[in-house]
């Protein structure tokens, strides 16, 4: 058995990838910060602020490991509110406020409290914190500075503000306008370029680095001022000899007025809710597979709020889009969020004077893309596919929150919610009669390595679940598990979502997850996250795509079985170092080779979470073999790879080939077996054939080629690939 190498070591040695990881997610959170304060009303400077202070503090004092600290999407609202009803100092005092009560909230062991929330409400206050982004923003983004009483005037006045951009007279406000309309092209466009090369520096950051870069064009080249209007110039970002000199001073003249609780509690609420939930999401997203502990988190954000709100910066919280490229790139300890502080304070200090030539409608069209992935059409298509029920809280919530406010809209998506689950089941006495009442019991079935059963009794939904969560979290994650819903009624939306992810938890440790008892409920959709009660099943036809016709024929040509059928039966992939951090939605169109051992398929996977996240199809090939191998990645060489060699990923190389080293990228922990294995006739098979992506996880191969899908004469050539390099390895 390995042993483990002790902590301190293991830091050290992580320390280059997160020092990396760190500087890339720095590059988005500068642009970010910027424009989430803007869209805030507060000064550019306090979204950098609330950055620098939650990464090292939170890098310190907190309980989750591979999450990055920062201002968030769902809170500009509220800030915008607060400041524009108490006033920017009375403002800074309700942050600091709202991080005293996360501090209560972490101190009271209250981090439960987001199981309270049901999942279709949740989406739909993101929506609306989405929607109220992006309209905001959309008229900004154009060069057409608007004002407008209530959120959904923001949105109705779009078509007004892009008929107004095609009669501007000022040649300072149409730069500005389509200053504004590239920059949201490139953020679009860029996350379907699958180059590694250019990803290397995130959308947000290019978009900067461009917009200073038309700056001294015409300030050098053409030796003309700046021909963006002034007005869409960023003013105002002080050097750090400023900041330090003009501290601002909260006030907390009014805290004992109405308004200024309300945003507190307002702050507060969104606050928790965006961590909690982004914590969730990446804790599934860790390679290591560790849990966080949310209450001291959340004791941890509580104190970089208020340090933040002292030195004039922003609520700080757990962002999920960040944290979820900390985890792509590398990042595996708190240190990464650490480095991107301190990545962030040295452009501060270096380079403040450069983020004067940013035009405002540059950072607006990044958080109108961000406003537009909250509230995408795919959420409610998904919503949708789920149960039109769940369409109903959604809707519910969204629009109430944009009518009325955050509390009140997710306040009536619990209660609508409720009501829905009254409706479904024609009997208030289920609830009144079990709401109360013990409903989980668990024990554990056997001695040693014995499995543990859950029995859950009458219903459960987002009004008891914690109950379950709290026996489900008594267990360590490589044990094995089973659920029985075959006493309860009722399963509602948010407990099926939850059991997914504890299914996916547990497959990735070790561990065996299994739900029972669900045989005689039934759901008005097949998705697994459906609610579940007595109605029957709809049976849901699929019909053959041009491509799958094609595959089957093909199938036919090479004697090989074809399944078009989509399944997330991948136990197969989970030991492959590409899907350590990626999370695999299912294959499909497998193309099986029962003599040979091997299996052509598509597959569905995605990186990053929420407002990070991208779902990318791709073919790739799984090849049994005969015998062990070391454990081992193989792709060509190339730029990134070198720069990866920089951050601590070391280049195996291979005696008496110079040509294969330098022309393949060889990665592995086994350094020794791994020189063995290569021998003469492998390496020859490599350097004479088109460059595949080869890993192995010891017992098997997985090979692809390019991030997509493939065409059939690239699947044919994969075939004959994955065929002969088994033929050399058997022989080998």
């Amino acid at each position: 058995m390995r042993q483990k190498p002790h902590p301190i070591k293991q830091l050290i040695q992580a320390l280059p990838r997160n020092i990396f990881s760190g500087f890339v997610v720095s590059l988005i959170a500068l642009p970010l910060g910027l424009g989430l304060a803007m869209a805030s009303d507060a000064p550019p400077i306090a979204g950098i602020i609330s950055a620098i202070v939650g990464g090292l503090v939170v890098a310190f004092l907190g309980g989750s490991y591979v999450t990055i600290t920062g201002p968030g999407n769902g809170l500009v609202g509220v800030i915008l509110v607060a400041i524009t009803t108490l006033g920017l100092e009375s403002a800074y005092a309700a942050i600091m406020c709202s991080g005293g009560l996360l501090l209560l909230l972490g101190g009271l062991r209250l981090g439960k409290l987001a199981d309270f929330f049901p999942s279709s409400a949740i989406q739909g206050m993101l929506a609306a914190i989405g929607l109220i982004i992006l309209g905001k923003q959309f008229h900004i983004m154009l060069g057409n500075r608007i004002s407008r009483e209530s959120n959904l005037d923001y949105l109705t006045d779009i078509p007004a503000t892009i008929k107004t951009v095609f009669s501007f007279t000022d040649n300072g406000l149409m730069v500005a306008a389509v200053i504004g309309i590239l920059s949201l092209i490139i953020m679009v466009v860029y996350p379907r370029l699958r180059n590694k090369y250019l990803q290397l520096i995130p959308a947000p950051m290019w978009i900067v680095l461009l917009s200073i870069g038309f700056s001294y064009y015409f300030e050098l080249i053409i030796q003309k001022p700046n021909p963006i209007h002034p007005a869409y110039l960023i003013s105002g970002i002080p050097n750090v000899e400023q900041i330090v000199r003009d501290l601002p001073t909260p006030n907390f003249e009014k805290i004992i007025g109405f308004s200024f609780w309300s945003s507190v509690l307002a702050l507060t609420l969104i606050a928790s809710i965006e961590s909690l939930l982004s914590i969730k999401a990446i804790d599934k997203l860790d390679p290591e597979k560790r849990r966080s502990n949310v209450n001291k988190d959340l004791k941890a954000l509580g104190l970089a709020t208020i340090g933040s709100g002292y030195l004039g910066g922003l609520n700080v919280v757990t962002v999920i889009a960040r944290s979820s490229v900390n985890v792509n790139n590398g990042g595996s300890n708190r240190s990464a969020n650490f480095f991107h502080a301190v990545f962030l304070l040295l452009f501060i200090v270096l380079f403040s004077t450069q983020l004067a030539r940013i035009p405002l409608p540059a950072l607006m069209a990044i958080l109108v893309y961000t406003g537009y992935k909250l509230a995408s059409p795919d959420i409610i298509k998904r919503i949708f596919s789920i149960g039109k029920e769940q369409l109903v809280i959604f809707f519910v919530t969204l629009i109430v929150t944009l009518q009325v406010g955050i509390i009140t809209g997710i306040l009536m998506g619990v209660i609508t919610t409720f009501i829905i689950h009254l409706i479904i089941n024609k009997e208030i006495a289920l609830f009144a009669r079990n709401l109360l009442k013990p409903n989980v019991l668990m024990y554990k079935e056997g001695e040693g390595d014995g499995i543990y059963y859950v029995s859950v009794k009458h219903f459960c939904s987002f009004l008891n679940y914690y109950k379950l969560k709290d026996k489900l979290n008594a267990i360590n994650e490589d044990e094995d598990v089973v659920v029985d819903f075959s006493l309860c009624q009722f399963v509602d939306h948010t407990v099926m979502e939850n059991l997914n992810n504890y299914q996916d938890l547990f497959k990735k440790r070790g561990g065996h997850f299994e739900v029972i008892g669900l045989d005689m409920h039934g759901a008005d959709s097949e998705h697994p996250f459906a609610l579940r009660r007595l109605l029957p099943i709809p049976n849901l036809l699929n019909n053959f795509t041009r491509r799958q016709s094609a595959l089957q024929d093909l199938a036919s040509d090479f004697e090989l079985t074809y399944n078009p059928d989509r399944t997330t039966e991948v136990e197969f992939l989970a030991n492959f170092l590409f899907f350590r951090t990626k999370q695999v939605n299912h294959i499909f169109n497998q193309l099986i080779d029962q003599n040979l051992g091997s299996d052509v398929f598509d597959i569905e996977f995605s990186e990053g979470a929420f407002i990070a996240k991208e779902v990318i199809h791709t073919t790739m090939m799984h090849i049994k073999l005969d015998k062990s191998i070391p454990e081992f990645t193989l792709d060509r060489e190339g730029l990134l790879e070198r720069f990866y060699s920089l951050a601590g990923f070391r280049d195996i190389p291979v005696d008496n080939h110079p040509d294969f080293n330098k022309r393949f990228y060889l990665l592995g922990e086994d350094e020794t077996a791994i020189q063995e294995f290569f021998g003469t006739d492998l390496i020859h098979f490599f350097e004479s054939n088109p460059y595949f992506h080869v890993e192995s996880n010891g017992s098997s191969l997985l090979l692809f080629g390019r991030e997509r899908l493939a065409s059939l004469k690239e699947i044919k050539a994969l075939l004959d690939f994955g065929h002969r390099l088994k033929n050399v390895i058997q022989n080998n």
